[in-house]
């Protein structure tokens, strides 16, 4: 089974690992075009939060 990790990167998206390769991320700051996707407007919003990992599977 595959190890499944979700970052949420400080000021950043959730970035979603998959055996130690990002797949995809995912807007926090709500700003996103593409949403869910991120697509960078997190920083011309100035967001700010904190980061933390999550393992879904080990």
């Amino acid at each position: 089974m595959p190890k499944v990790e979700i970052r949420s990167i400080e000021n950043g998206p959730n970035l979603v690992l998959i055996d130690g390769k990002a797949d995809v991320a995912f807007c926090r700051c709500g700003q996103s075009e593409h949403k869910p996707l991120c697509d960078g407007t997190h920083r011309k919003v100035n967001f700010r939060a904190a980061g933390t990992v999550t393992v879904l599977t080990q």
